[in-house]
């Protein structure tokens, strides 16, 4: 009987065996893989002291385009002037926050409130609907990466969005998006949005005209202030609503 007993067992040890063994290589994959991204991540880290002071630059998303339109040639050529946070009027900066992202000067980068409001309204829909997404993540999105469907995304989002809220003040943050936000093809900032907009600087823009610019900035390409389509209608109209008008 002992040896029968034994002769069974020993598929079984070697299964076993070969189940840690899987784990174990499975682990230090995952490890090497971790070790990878957050190499990668630490690649797109900026000088922070340079982000902060430091002249606006050109994001991964506006580059992308300016390559990406060598190749159509429909597509404009770019439209990008950056301007100084002080130019841009406090009704374009709070229709902006208003329309993009309400607790922007109470959270640390992610709203916990909007994230779990989004999850239960996809939910009820059974699809996604809408995101979550803060304007310090969505500055980071544009700014370091680009428009890849990458699974990684997000979690690189993630850990440059806890970096830059780490190190840079909101009305930087602020700034930065102003002037690297898409608002229709071509079109990024609101100095070169207001420009092609309303033949005027942002300086000079009324309320109306900003709500409009910040209605612009969730689908730019098909819904701005020259397209109007229904879409961008409510949406403005929404905005006037939460900001009192």
């Amino acid at each position: 009987m002992a040896i029968k007993k034994k002769a069974i067992d020993k598929p079984a040890v070697s299964r076993s065996k070969r189940l840690i063994l899987w784990l174990k290589w499975s682990g230090v994959l995952f490890a090497s893989l971790l070790l990878i991204e957050f190499g990668y991540v630490l690649g797109l880290m900026p000088d922070w002291n340079q982000f902060i002071h430091g002249p606006i630059q050109k994001s991964s998303i506006i580059q992308q385009y300016e390559y990406e339109q060598t190749k159509h040639s429909d597509w404009p050529t770019l439209r990008w002037h950056p301007v100084p946070l002080f130019m841009i009027p406090k009704h374009m900066l709070r229709a902006v926050v208003i329309a993009e992202d309400s607790r922007f000067y109470q959270h640390k980068g992610f709203d916990q409130q909007a994230i779990r409001d989004a999850i239960e309204y996809n939910l009820s829909k059974g699809r996604i609907v809408y995101g979550a997404s803060t304007i310090s993540q969505q500055t980071v999105k544009n700014f370091f990466l680009t428009t890849s469907r990458n699974p990684l995304r997000k979690l690189h989002e993630a850990i440059l969005t806890y970096a830059m809220e780490k190190n840079v003040g909101k009305q930087r943050i602020l700034e930065i998006y102003l002037n690297i936000s898409e608002f229709g093809r071509g079109i990024y900032g609101v100095e070169a949005a207001s420009r092609h907009y309303f033949g005027k600087s942002v300086s000079e823009i009324n309320v109306e005209e900003a709500v409009e610019l910040a209605a612009t900035l969730p689908a730019p390409v098909n819904h701005n202030p020259a397209t109007r389509t229904e879409f961008f209608l409510k949406h403005k109209a929404k905005i006037k609503h939460h900001l009192g008008l």
